[in-house]
């Protein structure tokens, strides 16, 4: 019979519990650490004051590639990469501590974050099994999510080849409304 650690609990709802503040789903949590679904769900509920989502996680490697996300994620993922080459931090540390460094850079740069935890933890998962992975732009020389079976050698990122409907975002949208709404200046 196997011995519980009382440490080893604490560390495990510890994770649980940070999952959640940053917006896990439960599926993630149950992938992540080795509480019981029962415990997750209580645990969920005592930090969020609700039961979560229901619903099956997004599970479409087209998604990381379209314009704006493609953007984030690439963005996110070059953050975990980082991490992973220059620290220590391995699994599910390492996404986490990598989120925290991608919402940062959007709130310094006043940008709406558009990777959840839930999402970037898919990329990362898409990634290690080989769906995705990070193309140099042949114009910019950064490096952006791509499929990893496409052809690369031609491949220009949505920074270098903005689409025509760019920006066209909800807060874009609201600051406009927002500037319309101001009196005209004397």
């Amino acid at each position: 019979m196997a011995t519980k650690s009382v440490v080893n609990e604490a560390k495990q709802i510890q994770l649980a519990v940070e999952l959640i503040k940053l917006g896990a789903r439960l599926q993630v949590l149950e992938a992540e650490t080795t509480l019981s679904r029962e415990r997750l769900l209580k645990l969920y509920k005592e930090v969020n004051g609700y039961s979560p989502p229901k619903g099956m996680l997004p599970y479409s490697t087209d998604w990381f590639v379209t314009w704006m996300p493609n953007i984030h994620a690439s963005i996110f993922i070059d953050i975990l990469h980082y991490l992973q080459a220059h620290g220590s931090a391995r699994g599910i540390e390492a996404v986490v501590k990598a989120y925290k460094l991608y919402l940062e850079h959007c709130q310094v740069n006043d940008l709406e974050s558009v990777l959840d935890l839930t999402r970037a933890w898919t990329l990362m998962r898409f990634c290690n099994s080989d769906m995705l992975r990070t193309v140099a732009c042949r114009k910019c020389g950064g490096r952006f999510i791509a499929h990893s079976y496409d052809l690369h050698r031609h491949f220009v990122c949505g920074l270098c080849h903005v689409p025509s409907r760019a920006g066209k975002t909800k807060k874009a949208r609201r600051e406009e409304l927002a500037l319309q709404d101001l009196p005209a200046a004397a």
